[in-house]
């Protein structure tokens, strides 16, 4: 059972709509197994969200009266099929797309009904449930955070935000990419998210590149 998903569920403020654009990086960090972001020499920024997942696999509903020891144990064994799932990028077919879909978008609020209905069309791939609602979150908040933030100050004659999502065998990747100014990822979630220390980020269920 992947923890990350667990704890995302118990989570109060992670799970509410009416929220979307105003949690950002948080719950971006909260959802992904693996997080970057990189600057191009084209002066694009890309966000890269990856969440694995177990093709099939119904998780259970998280229990808020889970005992601390069991919790420990869910822990051990993400950590184990995450480490797996890593251990595999070695084979030819790792990087090899089952599905993959693009998208442009004006950089306006708005239009994060566009995204939602984007990522939407993934509901037929054999994805968990669970894991499919957590990237629709993933993709609204990165697109919502890309105009509150990357596009603020930006003109009306900037290229749109484009976000491109790709469906592999244990894994889906989200990319969003923005025109703006960079920003330094690791001092924002570590604001964010002081909860996750450097060792659960690098050895655990959590890896930021």
């Amino acid at each position: 059972m992947n923890s990350n998903l667990e704890n995302s569920q118990g989570d109060e403020d992670f799970i509410e709509i009416d929220q979307i654009g105003k949690i950002g990086i948080k719950l971006i960090g909260k959802i992904a197994d693996e997080l970057s972001y990189t600057r191009t020499s084209a002066g694009r920024n890309c966000l890269l969200i990856v969440k694995y997942f177990q093709p099939g696999l119904v998780p259970p509903q998280p229990s808020f009266e889970a005992s601390i020891f069991k919790r420990a144990i869910d822990l051990l064994h993400s950590f184990n099929w995450l480490q797996e799932q890593r251990n595999s990028q070695s084979e030819p077919s790792y990087n090899q797309p089952l599905h993959k879909i693009k998208l442009q978008v004006n950089s306006e609020l708005e239009a994060v009904t566009q995204v939602l209905w984007w990522v939407e069309q993934l509901e037929l791939l054999d994805i968990p449930e669970t894991v499919l609602q957590l990237c629709k979150l993933a993709a609204c908040e990165g697109f919502t955070n890309a105009v509150r933030h990357a596009h603020k100050n930006l003109s009306v004659e900037t290229p749109k935000i484009e976000l491109a999502l790709a469906v592999f065998n244990q894994r889906l990747e989200i990319e969003i990419w923005d025109w703006g100014k960079p920003f330094d990822l690791k001092t924002k979630l570590k604001e964010e998210l002081p909860e996750k220390t450097l060792f659960n980020w690098n050895d655990l269920s959590f890896t930021l590149h």
